[in-house]
């Protein structure tokens, strides 16, 4: 595609900014969306050490759930940004430590970088030093350990992951780890979220809260947005313990309710609906909750998955059912993905990763959900899903589902 004299410097400042990101050692991943030919469907780009050399790692994914790999010289970013943009990409999203920048192409051709002063300011201060710190950070399989939290973080520290140097205790590297993980993938939902106003995030079943200020640091601090977060739990002492520690952090947008989760209604409908490893139905009810008020983004965890397991009547499934490991296996699985399928039927695109390493946790399933257009739910496409959502439930279990929310 040819450009303008305009349009070829928001491109390149994009690209120097990008490439001043992978320089500092601050940059988090580079995504290429909204494909052009429907084929190639995403790019991300992470930073890595092979060999010694530091390089960005370009995993491409493309319509047939084939997935391959390259790795390019940071001097290189800028000329595949220029090559893939506005040909292959009408988006690209640069996630950072420091902030977040996008490079967009609107239907009638316009391009526009946005690209947050905070941002620019922070990559020409750590540009230098980044270097040597991102190549003393190596992983033991020589992948670069960029996480946006370094241990230092004051609630990290409040909440006892950390000492008062900001040194991660042994005992807590697993927790940190976690926490890590899920502020990754806070920051990747970043481009789905609003890009004015306040963020409006619930965390439901939030228990500590170590993930709710995980979030809540890397919104307001990281991507430096306005965030009004709501933590809500049944143990009333927890609570207390929560909001004195948001308190002395001057957390002043996070608030904490002791209460049912089934009884919580906002003051508008939430941007972000998290939950950490909650039990058993409280993850249904947070899933219904999150499609019922339309939340945009949904990252939830789930824990012990027994109701299925219960309510298994399937005599097809005996021989997996008559074996209760396996019962219990196949029952997490089943359930999980029943979750998403319902998920689907309600108008988001849903999937399932692995959230943490399962040396860790064994309950490391997430499921990750982003709303689509609210039209689609009269759509034939959403009204056969919702059949076939059924036609599962009542094989699996010989009775009729809830009603959609």
């Amino acid at each position: 595609m040819t450009f303008n004299e305009e349009q070829r410097a928001a491109v390149k400042k994009f690209s120097e900014t990008a490439t001043e990101s992978a320089h500092a050692g601050t940059l988090v991943n580079l995504v290429f969306s909204s494909g052009v030919s429907g084929e190639l469907l995403k790019i991300k780009g992470t930073l890595r050490v092979i060999r010694q050399n530091r390089v960005m790692q370009l995993e491409n994914y493309f319509s047939e759930g084939r997935v391959s790999q390259e790795n390019i010289s940071y001097d290189e970013i800028e000329e595949r940004i220029t090559a893939h943009f506005g040909i292959a990409f009408y988006r690209i999203d640069l996630n950072d430590k420091n902030g977040t920048a996008s490079l967009m192409m609107s239907k009638n051709g316009r391009v526009t970088a946005l690209i947050p002063g905070a941002l620019k300011r922070a990559l020409s201060e750590s540009v230098s030093a980044g270097i040597s710190d991102a190549m003393t950070n190596l992983g033991g399989n020589d992948r670069l350990k960029n996480h946006l939290l370094t241990g230092k973080e004051p609630f990290l520290i409040e909440l006892g992951i950390s000492d008062r140097n900001g040194r991660v205790h042994d005992k807590r590297q697993s927790k940190f780890r976690q926490i890590c993980r899920f502020s990754e993938l806070v920051m990747e939902q970043i481009p789905h979220l609003p890009k004015d106003g306040t963020l409006e995030i619930a965390d439901l079943c939030c228990g500590k809260s170590y993930l709710s200020f995980a979030v809540y640091h890397v919104l307001k601090f990281i991507a430096d947005r306005d965030v009004k977060m709501v933590c809500m739990d049944l143990k009333k002492s927890v609570m207390d313990f929560c909001a004195k520690t948001a308190n002395k952090l001057g957390y002043d947008g996070m608030c904490f309710i002791c209460g049912d989760i089934a009884d919580y209604a906002p003051d508008r409908p939430p941007d972000m609906v998290i939950s950490l490893h909650a039990c058993d139905t409280a993850t249904d009810i947070v899933l219904d909750f999150a499609a019922r008020w339309q939340a945009t983004v949904i990252l939830s965890t789930p824990c012990c998955q027994r109701e299925l397991s219960k309510k298994l009547s399937c005599e097809t499934l005996s021989f997996i059912a008559d074996r209760p490991a396996l019962r219990r296996k196949f029952c997490d699985a089943a359930t999980d993905a029943l979750r998403l399928l319902r998920l689907e039927c309600m108008g988001y695109t849903a999937d399932a990763l692995e959230f943490i390493d399962p040396e860790d946790t064994p309950k490391n399933v997430m499921i990750r959900a982003v709303r689509k257009s609210r039209r689609l739910l009269a759509s034939p496409a959403i009204a056969k899903k919702r059949e076939e959502y059924r036609a599962a439930y009542r094989f699996l279990t010989g009775t009729e589902p809830s009603p959609f929310v």
